[in-house]
C-alpha cells in the first residue's frame, strides 16, 4: 500500500511540474495506446463538455452545498480549480497525496483570496479531521489506484470524518467496460496503475455497513455512488 501511494503521488507531482510549463499529458500518449480500438472512446469523453466526473452537476445537486457545511474532498486532485468546487457556498477542505498538488491549490486559493478551511498532504486513509466534522463530502477518480484492503480503510474512515446523514459521492471502477480498459491503459502509462480488484458486488458488500446506497449511476469508465452515511 505504501508503495502504491508512493507511486500516485509522483505520478500527479510530475503532471503538475509538466502542466505548469504548458505540457498537456493526455495530447502526448504513445501509439500503442492512440492505435486501441476502445482510444476513440476516451477521445469523445475528453471532448464532451457536458461530461465531467467530478464536475458533474448531479453531484452539486444531490449533496446541495450550503454556506454552514462543511465539504471534505478526498483525492481532490484540482478540483477547486476546474470542477467549480471554488464557487460552492459551503467550507472546502481538500486532501490529496500529492504535495505539489496541495501547493498549487494554496497558490490558486491564495491568488483568489478564497476563504476554505484546509488542504491536507497525505492519505484519504488516515485524515487530521475530527470525528462527525463534515456534512457532505466527495472521493472522485482516486479509489481506482488501490486494492481491497485500502479501499475498505478509505471507506472508514470517510465514514468516521462524516456526520449521521451525511451525504456523499464517490466512485469506483467499471471494470471490463470498454471505457475502463483504455482508462486503465492510459492510467498505466502515466505511472498509476489501477489496482482495484473488487466486482462492484463486492465493493457494496463493504459499502453497506457504513453507508446507505440512495443511487448509482456510470460515468463513463466509473460507476458513482450516491451515499448517506449510517450512524
Amino acid at each position: 500500500m505504501a508503495d502504491q501511494l508512493e507511486l500516485v503521488a509522483k505520478s500527479y507531482d510530475k503532471a503538475i511540474d509538466l502542466g505548469r510549463r504548458g505540457v498537456d499529458l493526455y495530447k502526448e500518449l504513445p501509439e500503442y495506446i492512440t492505435n486501441d480500438p476502445n482510444y476513440p472512446l476516451f477521445e469523445r469523453m475528453r471532448k464532451d463538455v457536458t461530461f465531467s466526473d467530478s464536475g458533474r452537476r448531479e453531484i452539486i445537486d444531490y449533496l446541495s452545498p450550503a454556506i454552514d457545511m462543511n465539504f471534505i474532498d478526498l483525492g481532490c486532485c484540482l478540483n477547486l480549480m476546474f470542477r467549480g468546487y471554488d464557487n460552492w457556498p459551503s467550507t472546502y477542505h481538500g486532501v490529496d497525496i500529492s504535495s505539489k498538488t496541495i501547493q498549487l491549490l494554496h497558490e490558486f486559493a491564495e491568488k483568489k483570496k478564497l476563504s476554505i478551511g484546509s488542504l491536507y498532504c497525505g492519505s484519504m486513509h488516515e485524515t487530521p479531521y475530527d470525528t462527525n466534522f463534515f456534512h457532505i463530502g466527495a472521493c472522485i477518480g482516486s479509489l481506482e489506484y488501490f486494492e481491497k484492503d485500502f479501499v475498505e480503510k478509505a471507506i472508514i474512515e470517510t465514514h468516521r470524518i462524516l456526520k449521521p446523514y451525511g451525504k456523499f459521492v464517490l466512485d469506483v471502477p467499471d471494470i471490463g467496460s470498454p471505457e475502463h480498459r483504455i482508462t486503465m491503459l492510459i492510467e498505466g502509462y502515466l505511472g498509476r496503475t489501477d489496482k482495484f480488484d473488487m466486482s462492484s458486488q463486492e465493493f457494496e458488500d463493504i459499502l453497506v455497513n457504513y453507508f446507505e446506497i440512495e443511487k448509482k449511476e456510470k460515468v463513463g469508465p466509473m460507476i458513482q455512488y450516491f451515499l448517506i452515511c449510517k450512524k
